[in-house]
């Protein structure tokens, strides 16, 4: 019997109730952990291309109902229909089919023979794996996990976000309707420090896979350390942006302008703008003058380029920095609060100058729309200041000289290095963040390598046959 306890979902859009969800605790998470356990026995067991088809027909049955997930998920976390339709949830499938022909790709035989031993690889299903994913992508960024930990063999348990949870249990209905036996996807609603506590210090859990901020990552990190637990752990950033003064200057604009997307809400996003000082004042001039024709509204609606915040929780905690970057002595040059017009979690796009150095603004996630801007005057300078955090998921840089560029980005601290471009994500490529953007690598072979247990088997030389060996031995002794 489960609980009957339930959470609000509230709506970003309007802050208004969309329902109440079911509220998980303890003994629904430990429920799910068991069906998975039990469902391991038979799914891990499945051929790869058995397991393959099944993740196609999931991707099928996504493509299906783009619209339904796009309009769901748009009133749940606020983010923008139009991109929801176009690539989030096309992107969504495409984890799926992705993975899916990636299991069959997997080839362990080309390995290095030593004296003649042969050598192969190959990726064992674990066993049951944990997804906790974030509200401000939360199918998106669920399946990048549930997907390959499927394809590997494994059964999944998910916690969806407490602030957007209504794709996850949807996105079970589409599976149950592929074909996934029962038992090998399950979804626990419910809040983060119930629910998800119990999940990730759970000893049947073989993995973990966690995506939001610091502090609760090293919950995540401690509670799967009693049971020597792998974990996958992606934290989030404060990724620098470098505009070197021979950069095309449209391009650079146009893709600095577009680190506000989501209301800021994104772990890549390039919120610290580092520009040459040669072009220093000319560049904030035009960067102002773009910022100015972002259209704030109604996600719902096509022309709108930017949404509301989260929740009223996470609205304050932005106003904090907000206030405490002003005291600190940082200068505003535009936005800095909610919208006069839209009024509700609509937080206008903002930009400081000036900032002192090693302040919060400069060094800790906003996650909001919170941009910082700081001259540099040449590439020392400029990777000292982009490496100036404890953070190191992401950085982008750009400029005209490619020798320049290859310098640079072997200097930066960063997961991912954009030159020339911003959010090119390739699903063979790894992905993670360093310093305290997390830990491990996904994507491609890496997130096998991390949702399987990897066995290398080495087998000896055919040895000569007693016959031979016989024979051998009587003509050495005639």
């Amino acid at each position: 019997m489960g609980s009957t306890e339930r959470f609000e979902d509230v709506s970003p859009i309007d802050e208004e109730v969309i329902g109440g969800v079911a509220r998980g605790g303890a003994a629904e998470a430990h429920a799910a952990v068991a069906a998975a356990r039990d469902a391991f026995a038979g799914w891990g067991k499945i051929a790869p291309k058995e397991r393959a088809e099944v993740l196609h027909r999931i991707a099928d049955g996504v493509e299906a109902r783009v619209g339904d997930l796009a309009a769901v998920e748009t009133r749940d976390n606020g983010s923008l229909l139009r991109s929801h339709l176009r690539s989030v949830m096309p992107r969504v499938a495409r984890n799926f089919r992705f993975f899916a022909d990636r299991l069959l790709a997997l080839d362990g035989s080309a390995d290095a023979a030593h004296e003649g031993y042969a050598e192969h690889v190959t990726w064992d299903p674990a066993g049951v794996t944990v997804v906790i994913s974030p509200w401000n992508a939360p199918l998106m960024l669920a399946t990048w996990r549930v997907a390959p930990a499927l394809a590997a063999g494994n059964t999944v348990v998910q916690k969806p976000p407490e602030w957007a949870p209504l794709t996850a249990s949807l996105l079970a209905d589409i599976a149950r309707d592929a074909g996934l036996p029962d038992g090998v996807f399950n979804v626990v609603q419910g809040l983060g420090e119930e629910a998800g506590a119990a999940l990730t210090s759970h000893p049947d859990v073989a993995r973990i896979a966690f995506t939001g901020s610091v502090d609760t990552g090293r919950l995540v990190a401690r509670a799967a350390a009693e049971n020597l637990t792998p974990v996958s752990l992606e934290l989030g950033g404060k990724s620098p942006f470098l505009i070197f003064a021979d950069a095309d200057p449209e391009a650079a604009l146009r893709q600095a302008v577009n680190q506000f997307d989501n209301a800021g809400q994104v772990c890549l996003a390039g919120t610290r703008l580092l520009i040459e000082g040669s072009i220093y004042d000319d560049f904030i001039d035009h960067f102002t003058e773009a910022a100015a024709s972002i259209r704030q509204g109604d996600p719902r609606t096509e022309t709108t380029d930017l949404g509301p915040l989260i929740t009223r929780i996470h609205l304050e905690r932005v106003a904090g920095f907000v206030e405490r970057a002003k005291a600190d002595g940082a200068r505003l040059v535009f936005g800095g609060g909610v919208s006069a017009e839209l009024g509700g979690l609509y937080h206008r796009p903002t930009l400081f100058v000036d900032a002192p150095a090693g302040s919060e603004i400069l060094t800790k996630e906003v996650f909001g729309p919170v941009l910082t801007a700081q001259p540099f005057t040449d590439e020392d300078d400029a990777v000292a200041l982009a490496n100036a955090t404890e953070f190191g998921l992401a950085a982008t840089l750009y400029t005209s000289d490619l020798a320049r560029a290859q310098r640079v980005s072997e200097r930066l601290v960063a997961g991912t290095v954009w030159v020339n471009c911003f959010f090119v994500r390739d699903l063979n490529a790894p992905f993670g963040g360093s310093k305290d953007s997390g830990i491990g690598r996904e994507g491609g072979v890496w997130s096998f390598d991390f949702y399987a247990d990897v066995k290398n088997t080495v087998v000896a030389p055919t040895p000569p046959s007693p016959h031979r060996s016989t024979e051998g031995e009587q003509e050495r002794r005639t």
